[in-house]
């Protein structure tokens, strides 16, 4: 006959067991499987580019991680770099499923012709999150719009947001033909600090944020997208093929979903959100900046209507185009009322 003591023993040690298995099943997770998971089917591929110079959380990545996708029976399938003015012209001649850069660069595809719409908005700007910050270096005597004239502006590239923004900013000082006042010298990202902190240019214009900007030191924000437009000039949607679309428009709602869930937990988690980006992407996490994303991945009429007027007015794009030919929501439950 066992002792009391056996008893107690043998009881403590069950009950620490089924507390332990209870603790288990509740901290590791299993993802549900999704709807084609359990019907036999396989995911539905959709090529992308490969983000590169990775600078600001990327939603493939992040979404991809946190199983946004494979909830929506979809897998990504990375097929190399695309130049962001690459972009249009890829998707259009179907080596990619989806682009995304800046609204002006879809906007600017459309007015040529390009047959692409956007369906789920990205990134967009906030005060202490702006989609581009100018700097030049602390002891640099520019101050204002009237330092820039003159001066040369480092960029990534030309025709995007990074140069269109310092036009924007100098016409709203009062400076007229602002597109011939300033120098645009163009360089890879990597590049633009060098080059700035050796005298290579005045500006650098960088797809980053102000606090990043603060701990680099050496360096002071000129200005930010937010001081030409508040929270409408940044907005980066993701857009499909007109063919796609109309061929496949359950997966691009249920892509749309995705980036939905994906943006919404951004903006929740945002420096898990930079962690994950700057793993996935074998880059240095401090050179990662947090970023705001649209809730539901909700495309906003005057996000597109700013950049068509901004268009029109340098002679970029010609003819009368609406914003209802440059995206639409139809196909975002987060945008049903």
């Amino acid at each position: 006959m066992k002792s009391s003591n056996s008893i107690k023993h043998i009881t403590s040690a069950t009950v620490l067991t089924l507390l332990l298995m209870f603790v288990i099943g509740c901290t590791n997770h299993q993802p549900q499987k999704t709807a084609a998971e359990s019907q036999g089917k396989q995911p539905d591929i959709i090529r992308v580019a490969t983000p590169v110079e990775t600078t600001s959380p990327s939603i493939f990545y992040i979404g991809e991680d946190l199983g946004f996708f494979a909830e929506e029976g979809i897998k990504l399938e990375y097929v190399g770099v695309v130049p962001s003015t690459q972009l249009v012209a890829s998707v259009v001649a179907g080596k990619i499923d989806v682009g995304g850069a800046h609204v002006n660069r879809t906007i600017a595809g459309i007015s040529a012709g390009a047959k692409i719409k956007a369906v789920a908005a990205a990134s967009e700007t906030t005060l202490d999150m702006p989609h581009m910050t100018y700097v030049t270096l602390d002891t640099s005597p520019i101050r204002n719009a009237q330092d820039m004239v003159g001066k040369k502006i480092g960029l990534r590239t030309v025709g995007g947001c990074n140069e269109y923004t310092p036009y924007a900013y100098l016409r709203k000082a009062g400076i007229t033909d602002p597109k011939n006042k300033i120098q645009i010298i163009t360089m890879p990202d990597s590049q633009l600090e060098q080059a700035l902190r050796q005298g290579d240019i005045d500006i650098a214009g960088l797809h980053q944020t102000p606090d990043f900007i603060a701990e680099r030191q050496g360096l002071k924000v000129l200005f930010t997208d937010y001081d030409v437009w508040g929270t409408i000039g940044g907005a980066t949607p993701l857009y499909f093929s007109t063919k796609f679309i109309s061929e496949k428009p359950d997966i691009v709602k249920r892509f749309t979903n995705a980036v939905g869930k994906t943006n919404n937990w951004i903006n929740t988690n945002p420096q898990k959100a930079v962690e994950i980006t700057a793993k996935r992407a074998n880059r240095d996490v401090t050179l990662v900046k947090k970023g705001y994303y649209a809730p539901g991945a909700v495309i906003k009429e005057e996000t597109v209507t700013v950049w068509i007027e901004l268009l029109k007015e340098f002679g970029e794009i010609k003819g009368d185009i609406k914003p209802e030919q440059i995206y639409t929501n139809e196909f975002n439950s987060s945008a049903r009322k």
